[in-house]
């Protein structure tokens, strides 16, 4: 069942990818949609035997050797507990819906194949990420993913905005990738494996244990911890390496919903769950974690108030979203950050595929400014949206309202510096939260439309193949919360997550988020209530307040809507600078020494010189014996005057 599960979408994307010119775009999608609903309906399966079952029988599938050089020896195999059980229901459920409403969304496109090929490779890569047994497999499905996303974030190629973002996914994530990778060596050094049995089993003895780096002495979990949570940082988003989320809403809408909400950027959060053995033994990496995290979250909520774009409000939204996992897990609390993992990939799957539906309807129209009013002519979208919307910022009951507000308990029973720092900032952001999640429905949905009269009279309902996977997710953003709490985050966490997270001894954290006071159980609820508020009062009641502060408070709104500068940041501190030294290189080095030097000097010189003696070469036999005569008369000339008399 589990090589079923991985390798159902791959073969999706080669049927597509190798046949779609045969089979035509109703065979490409329907083939890998089919393909990736059986997969999903299998997931929910392993998920209910692994999870509430006994034992895992087959806790490994071995599928074949793979590298074996010297002392290093990497099988391919499926790892198969708890936490990997969760992983392909959130993985190949969001993915399964997701290529069903593609069906309608990408509809009119003419590369229907490509795009749903693309979609199953992302899918089989991250099924490859999380099933993985080792560090160099996990590796494969983290590239993979990678690939993936550029292919899917340019897949309008012939926008040079789409093509602009995929590189600068690409490359952003590339920077944390070599701290991935040089993770990964460290671990080889240091245990003679990337097994994570072997790793995990000797965890433990090699506490304490230095490695060299940068020619300091420094402890080896902790270096080996910050160098993996670096590759985390940028697959998902984390602040410093969060610059490519964003952009890549250029993508279709299909996709951000997948990569880009539920699955590729939860990537580095299930990393950091997987190896929670080795994270245990660094508090110093725990601390960056945590401090990271709330940094994130707090930041990307409060750019998050002021965009205008339907897509990046959600984008910042997910953003935001990770920073809350990563705190839960920096506070060791694993599970509980794996909880709001699993209800995160509902809601906001659910947000950004009604994001979409909301584009549909518009005829692509993306700006809320050129919004309002649509409750009335696409009313299931809208009830959609606000299902979403009420998980999203913690309503009583929600999935959001479990998971969300169990990571800010964590924080505060986390009881060290760096966790209270975590919890005041998640309780600003849930403020900044509810107001951008309300103030994007108020302006979609809510006031007199905006829209040309054109565009409103072709407003309409998406069909049922686009608002079937909707109410699906919208069932997920409402009950997987109060379903699932217990086992993810409750008492009875320990028998539901057996040994797939570790928990070292003295890490009660588990128990400590239960008995926290009332007012910190309260606070994201009221700071939900606030947020709410505000934002009715500034889009509803008194819609031109927004207008009077932004030109009352002109420097920090400008700040705010241009991302706290970080483009313009990075593109003086690391693009100019490359622009600088590549045109010094090339203008200088390559144009002035390599190409003054070789083609346009000694080569351009000879290049002379022998078209000018090439014109010697007539072919006229009396050129050539005019030649031989001059040069016997000045041999006997050179000759006479020379001496040629003698003694």
């Amino acid at each position: 069942m589990m090589t079923a599960i991985v390798f159902l979408p791959l073969l999706g994307c080669l049927i597509a990818g190798l046949f779609g010119r045969v089979i035509g775009h109703r065979g490409a999608e329907l083939t890998t949609s089919g393909l990736m609903i059986v997969a999903a309906l299998l997931s929910w399966i392993v998920f209910v035997q692994v999870g509430f079952g006994d034992e895992v029988l087959h806790p490994t599938v071995n599928l074949f050797p793979w590298i074996e050089s010297g002392t290093f020896s990497v099988a391919w195999s499926l790892r198969l507990d708890t936490l990997t059980a969760v992983m392909l229901v959130v993985v190949n459920t969001v993915s399964a819906l997701v290529h069903v409403y593609s069906i309608g969304y990408m509809s009119h496109d003419p590369h229907r194949a490509r795009f749903f090929a693309y979609l199953s490779l992302f899918t089989f890569a991250m099924l490859m990420l999380v099933t993985a047994d080792n560090l160099l497999q996990l590796f494969f499905g983290w590239e993979g993913v990678g690939l993936a996303s550029y292919l899917l974030i340019g897949f309008w190629y012939k926008k040079p905005s789409a093509n602009a973002a995929a590189i600068k996914a690409f490359i952003v994530n590339r920077v944390g990738d070599f701290g991935f990778a040089l993770g990964i060596f460290a671990v080889f050094v240091l245990f003679n494996s990337i097994e994570f049995d072997t790793v995990f089993a000797n965890a433990a003895a090699a506490g304490g244990m230095t490695l060299t780096f940068l020619g300091y002495d420094v402890d080896a979990m902790t270096l080996i911890c910050l160098l993996l949570f670096m590759g985390a940082m940028g697959k998902s988003a984390q602040f410093l390496l969060h610059t490519w989320l964003p952009d890549a809403m250029e993508g279709p809408t299909p996709v951000s919903a997948l990569i880009h909400a539920a699955t590729m950027v939860t990537a580095g959060v299930f990393m950091v769950a997987r190896l929670s053995p080795l994270f245990e033994l660094s508090q110093t990496a725990l601390t960056v974690v945590v401090v990271v995290g709330a940094i994130t979250a707090f930041f990307a909520a409060s750019v998050g108030l002021v965009q205008n774009d339907i897509k990046r409000v959600i984008a910042y939204s997910t953003c935001s979203q990770l920073g809350y996992m990563f705190v839960a897990l920096g506070v060791g609390a694993y599970g509980i950050g794996i909880f709001h993992l699993f209800t995160h990939a509902f809601f906001k799957a659910l947000l950004f595929l009604g994001a979409g539906s909301v584009i549909h309807a518009m005829s692509d129209e993306q700006d809320m400014r050129r919004m309002g009013g649509l409750w009335r002519s696409i009313p299931l979208t809208y009830a959609m949206m606000l299902v979403g919307t009420l998980a999203l910022t913690g309503f009583p009951f929600t999935a959001g309202y479990y998971s969300k507000d169990a990571i800010v308990e964590a924080a505060f029973a986390g009881g060290n510096d760096p966790a209270m720092f975590a919890f005041v900032l998640l309780v600003i952001a849930a403020v900044f939260t509810s107001f951008y999640s309300w103030r994007l429905v108020f302006m979609t949905f809510h006031g007199k439309p905006r829209a040309s009269h054109e565009t409103m009279s072709h407003v309409h309902e998406s069909p049922l193949v686009m608002t079937v996977p909707l109410g699906v997710l919208a069932v997920g953003a409402l009950l997987s919360g109060i379903v699932f709490k217990p086992y993810f985050a409750g008492y009875e966490h320990e028998a539901f997550w057996k040994d797939a997270l570790f928990l070292a001894e003295g890490n009660d954290i588990m128990e400590a988020f239960h008995k926290v006071p009332a007012w910190v159980v309260f606070s994201p609820m009221m700071a939900m209530a606030v947020g709410f508020a505000v934002s009715y009062l500034f889009y509803m009641a008194r819609p031109s307040i927004p207008g009077a502060l932004a030109a009352r408070f002109g420097g920090l709104y400008r700040f705010l809507l241009n991302k706290w500068y970080f483009d313009e940041l990075y593109d003086a501190l690391f693009v100019e600078p490359a622009k600088r030294l590549g045109r010094f290189l090339w203008k200088s080095g390559d144009g002035a020494v390599i190409d003054g030097l070789g083609p346009d000097g000694v080569a351009a010189r000879v290049i002379d010189v022998t078209q000018r003696v090439v014109k010697l070469q007539s072919g006229y036999l009396y050129h050539y014996a005019f030649a031989m005569l001059i040069g016997i008369a000045a041999l006997v000339t050179w000759y006479m005057v020379a001496g040629g008399g003698g003694p």
